[in-house]
């Protein structure tokens, strides 16, 4: 799975790094139980301070998706993911809610916004 970061976004690397890292699972490029680089390796693979890259990988291991073992080292998660639970429903909610009322207030149609979700799930879900 190729790292892709953008240094001048405004958002966050270690949010870009945990994107790409769950867009790669559900992409399938990343299989269940497969290794990945140390915190180290990563960082330096990559060129971001190690801090950077473990923060990503916590908030990866507390949402499920990866597992970290003192002799296996960082793999994602063998059994899969949870299953869709309100809790995750309420937060992917809360998480749309700005970004659809931002949509609306520049004048973008409910089809123009299910036709883009609609050609993501598509890009992002593998076949």
């Amino acid at each position: 799975m190729l790292i892709q970061l953008d240094m001048q976004s405004e958002l966050p690397i270690y949010t870009q790094l945990y994107n790409q890292i769950i867009e790669g699972i559900a992409r399938g490029e990343l299989e269940f139980g497969e290794a990945l680089p140390s915190v180290r390796s990563m960082a330096s693979d990559i060129g971001i301070n190690l801090h950077t890259v473990n923060k990503a990988y916590t908030l990866l291991k507390q949402e499920g998706y990866i597992q970290i073992h003192r002799q296996k080292g960082v793999v994602v998660h063998p059994d899969g993911m949870p299953l869709v639970t309100a809790e995750f429903l309420d937060r992917q909610t809360s998480e749309l809610r700005p970004i659809l009322a931002e949509a609306i207030l520049r004048g973008m149609e409910r089809e123009q916004m299910l036709n883009m979700i609609n050609r993501l799930y598509d890009e992002i879900r593998p076949n």
